[in-house]
């Protein structure tokens, strides 16, 4: 009799493992890698993503599989990533893209651009996959909100 209580037990558990993998493999949400945020970041980054706005360059804010401080739009996403630390290839002579008031730091990435704020009190990083070009649209959507909840602590040089 122990021997049918444990297969009863191991096709039970199978099944729940079955029927798990079909339900975790339909999310609808984006997957953003976690990532060490700044100390210090977190009221800034929950006022921000609490104000961003429902579409940036023509693409529709969708939710995330995970609770971190991001946010995304479309597809492929467009990803918002807020308390990362400054870029290892910012310096302060580095170049810079000024899109209404908001100062960006760009890196060419495998698949598009990920640009990162600078000088501002917490850093924002968004990557923008080449497939949403210009990617300025969604920097300029972006900036409303950048600006009033993540002050400047002074400007880009370069």
């Amino acid at each position: 009799m122990p021997r049918r209580q444990d297969l009863t037990r191991r096709a039970g558990l199978l099944a729940a493992a079955l029927v798990a993998v079909p339900l975790s493999a339909c999310g609808s949400g984006v997957l953003v890698d976690a990532y060490p945020t700044e100390p210090g970041t977190d009221v800034d980054c929950q006022a921000l993503l609490a104000d961003l706005p429902a579409s940036v360059g023509g693409l529709d804010r969708r939710g995330l599989d995970q609770d971190v401080p991001a946010a995304a739009w479309g597809d492929p996403p467009v990803v918002l990533r807020c308390g990362v630390p400054t870029p290892d290839a910012f310096e302060p002579t580095s170049q810079c893209a000024t899109f209404d008031d908001v100062d960006w730091f760009g890196e060419q990435t495998a698949d598009g651009f990920r640009f990162t704020t600078v000088y501002r009190r917490v850093n924002v990083e968004v990557d923008v996959p080449g497939v949403h070009d210009p990617a300025s649209d969604v920097l300029i959507d972006l900036a409303a909100s950048i600006e009033k909840h993540v002050p400047a602590e002074r400007r880009c040089q370069g």
